[in-house]
């Protein structure tokens, strides 16, 4: 059951490695005032590994709700992105876990929404 739990998180994401240099940070304007993201990136095996927390800060259930990461290089310019779907989206007032695997080692990256849709229980 965990293999299969951990296929159907991984089959989430969308990978675009080329640059990105005029890629917008978000479908969603304002979701800062709705969300916060806390994450830290770790290497492993020539790759690299984010795991975090999304917070919905508003009441009602964010699904679907996906990030976009960005990889960036020393100054700055985006070197690729990748955009994570967050199975069952995060509920009102609540937190949801996730975890990308195997993004390629960069000097840096940045995580934000790329789109949600909110739904009134």
């Amino acid at each position: 059951m965990l293999v299969g739990l951990s296929l159907a998180v991984y089959a989430g994401v969308t990978r675009d490695t080329g640059p990105a240099p005029t890629a917008p940070p978000t479908l969603m304007y304002g979701w800062e005032q709705k969300f916060k993201i806390e994450w830290t990136v770790e290497s492993e095996r020539g790759a690299a590994r984010l795991r975090g927390y999304v917070t919905s800060q508003h009441g009602e259930l964010a699904e679907p709700l996906r990030l976009l990461v960005q990889g960036v290089d020393a100054s700055g310019n985006p070197q690729g992105r990748w955009i994570w779907s967050i199975p069952g989206g995060v509920n009102g007032f609540q937190r949801a876990y996730f975890e990308i695997p195997d993004l390629p080692p960069g000097h840096a990256y940045r995580v934000s929404i790329w789109d949600y849709s909110l739904r009134q229980s």
